[in-house]
């Protein structure tokens, strides 16, 4: 195991480590392991508030630098995330390097579990993109600094279903603060990414009779879900010039910056994906000059981990529906706050969750 302050740095490196220190991470640890070919990264950005809780996500990166790139933004994003949520919670985040349908088996995820069990407790993992509740279990079985384990064992199961109905109740209450109405039948959707949360998030705007279109990398699974809630399909060129109400992007990052703000045409972005403004300053402030109301990522996704964290003083469901649909109400009052201070919505959510660290620091 080595880390972001090992004595022995290679020149290579050097950018990678200044990267670190700039973005204000407390640890950054690359895990490699030769035998099961394992190579993953654990970012801890924050550990004011507890702990630092956040998932694992599986991913066929380019390169190392791109997957550092990845831990480090998700990490940060879960420090606020844990923060504008109330939790006693610190931000972090795990990736590992590979494709979770070909190289991911028991052997390798029991050497990850062993490679979190080493930092004692200052991070703790879950499920993320390419993991499953069966993945949580062998990883369970070589540390107990583990949520998301399957609930025949005491654990919460799926995050995701929890996930989208914190969006579901984001979109709802910026439904409400833009059009003076949180009724979304008949409002045209566009969900981009309809992995677990994505279908999760379609179950509920269907059942509500919104008029959903969805876009997915896996083309036959797009098809299936399509046959399934009756949902239109969108292809990947002109997903940005349809004529929507609100864009909801569910799978990877930095979808909403310049040349997809130039081409929306909708009223509101609220989804699950984690990162979703490719620059946070510059992107935030594209959508506050352009009318579109932003539902801030780290808030309104923030069902899952309001979920698994449950799990660390013994899981109580209701209770979790119940803080997840209190996003509805925090959602409402940032939007609020910001079109106040005539500031992006980002930046009203982070001043909020930086404030809280903030106190707790004095």
């Amino acid at each position: 195991m080595k880390t972001a302050n090992s004595p022995v740095t290679k020149s290579k490196d050097i950018l990678s480590i200044k990267k670190i220190i700039v973005s204000g991470h407390e640890n950054v640890v690359y895990c490699e392991d030769k035998d099961t070919g394992l190579k993953a990264i654990i970012a801890i950005h924050d550990t004011t508030l507890g702990p630092a809780l956040g998932g694992t996500r599986m991913w066929n990166y380019s390169n190392k630098e791109d997957a550092l790139n990845d831990v480090l933004r998700l990490s940060r994003g879960m420090t606020y995330k844990a923060a504008i949520s109330g939790l006693k919670l610190g931000g972090g985040k795990a990736v590992i390097i590979g494709d979770s349908k070909t190289q991911k088996d028991k052997k390798l995820m029991c050497k990850f579990g062993q490679f979190v069990d080493s930092l004692n407790g200052r991070y703790i993992t879950a499920e993320d993109v390419g993991m499953s509740t069966k993945d949580m279990e062998y990883v369970r079985s070589e540390t107990k600094y583990v949520t998301g384990i399957p609930e025949s064992m005491g654990g919460s199961g799926d995050p995701s279903p929890v996930t989208a109905y914190g969006v579901y109740m984001g979109m709802k209450a910026a439904a409400q603060f833009k059009w003076g109405n949180n009724n979304l039948k008949d409002k045209k959707i566009l969900i981009q990414g309809v992995g677990h949360v994505g279908e999760n998030l379609l179950m509920h705007l269907t059942n509500e009779g919104a008029s959903v279109i969805i876009n997915d990398i896996n083309k036959e699974h797009l098809t299936n879900i399509s046959k399934k809630y009756n949902a239109k399909i969108a292809l990947d060129e002109n997903i940005y010039d349809l004529d929507i109400d609100i864009y909801a992007p569910c799978a990877l990052g930095a979808t909403v910056n310049p040349d997809t703000l130039s081409r929306l045409k909708c009223d509101i972005i609220a989804g699950a994906a984690n990162n979703q403004l490719a620059d946070e300053d510059r992107d935030g402030k594209l959508c506050l000059d352009k009318g579109i109301c932003y539902a801030p990522d780290f808030l309104i996704n923030a069902g899952g981990l309001i979920n698994v964290y449950s799990e660390i003083n013994g899981y109580d469901r209701d209770h979790s529906i119940q803080q997840t649909r209190e996003i509805y109400d925090t959602t409402l009052e940032i939007l609020k706050k910001a079109d106040n201070e005539g500031i992006p919505t980002n930046d009203a959510a982070l001043k909020i969750a930086k404030q809280r660290i903030s106190n707790k620091n004095k």
